[in-house]
């Protein structure tokens, strides 16, 4: 997952064709044609709407471009994040580059399937 400081954070490169999608909407409502980054917002921490919607767009719509968590993005919910479908975070103000790197690292693997490794990892061992 690429991490972003808050204030390297650049809303819509003009070579991408993004789209900021708001927490509250259902993401097989809109057109992902041309799409190729999803901005999603977590208005506040405790707002998990967002996981289940990269969730949605990786797995069952099969979205194969960037998936962005922004707003309140903190250090301890990357993981969380990688495993449902992101692939970058724009980290929130106060939050250390280097500890949000520490704590993405932490896990190397994990024994459940998930939105990016979808079988479980007895499935996987040959």
């Amino acid at each position: 997952m690429k991490l972003i400081a808050n204030n390297a954070h650049s809303v819509a490169p003009e070579s991408q064709n993004v789209l900021e999608l708001a927490n509250d909407a259902d993401p097989r409502d809109v057109s992902l044609a041309g799409i190729d980054r999803i901005d999603l917002q977590f208005p506040k921490f405790t707002d998990g709407r967002a996981f289940s919607q990269a969730f949605l767009l990786r797995r069952r719509l099969g979205f194969k471009g960037e998936i962005r968590a922004t707003g309140d993005v903190l250090a301890d919910q990357l993981q969380q994040m990688a495993r449902s479908g992101f692939t970058s975070a724009v980290l929130r103000a106060d939050q250390d580059l280097a500890i949000a790197e520490r704590q993405l690292a932490r896990y190397a693997a994990f024994y459940q399937g998930d939105a990016v490794q979808v079988k479980p990892h007895f499935v996987k061992a040959a």
